[in-house]
């Protein structure tokens, strides 16, 4: 049986971006090696798309017009969590520098385009359940891992 990796919606080629556009990636040696679950923590949250961007500022989820989006991240959160949980995930392939699905950096929430070290929310709560969180710059590394496990 392949294992189940989460991966973004908007990974899959799905327009479920802030202003309703993808950043479809090939998955295609991903997919011959795992099942893809996709999950869009935004939408799930209960945002809609097209919506107003957001960014991580000290604690909270801030939209450009000042909006406090928080909840709606967290409870996003909470839903791939459940999802990842439901379906005995190890791993996650999230969108980079998304304040939801961040690996390793996210927006600083000056609306500015700086990038500062961090996740988000949701790469956040997947990280504290023991799931390894990769971005689609990282997709040949997550491969490796999940061919080096394979072996084990």
């Amino acid at each position: 049986m392949k294992p189940g990796v989460l991966v973004s919606l908007c990974l899959i080629g799905i327009g479920c971006r802030y202003d309703g556009r993808d950043n479809g990636v090939d998955l295609r040696a991903l997919e011959a090696r795992c099942a893809l679950i996709p999950v869009c923590p935004e939408q799930q949250g209960g945002l809609p798309t097209p919506r107003v961007p957001a960014e991580c500022r000290g604690g909270r989820v801030v939209t450009r017009d000042g909006g406090d989006v928080t909840a709606a991240f967290r409870r996003g959160a909470g839903q791939a969590a459940l999802l990842a949980e439901q379906c005995h995930v190890k791993y996650a392939l999230l969108k980079a520098r998304s304040p939801s699905c961040g690996a390793r950096e996210i927006y600083d929430g000056s609306f500015s385009g700086r990038l500062v070290p961090g996740a988000g929310v949701t790469a956040e709560v997947l990280r504290g359940m023991g799931i390894e969180v990769y971005d689609e710059g990282q997709i040949d590394e997550l491969i490796r891992r999940i061919d080096s496990e394979e072996r084990t």
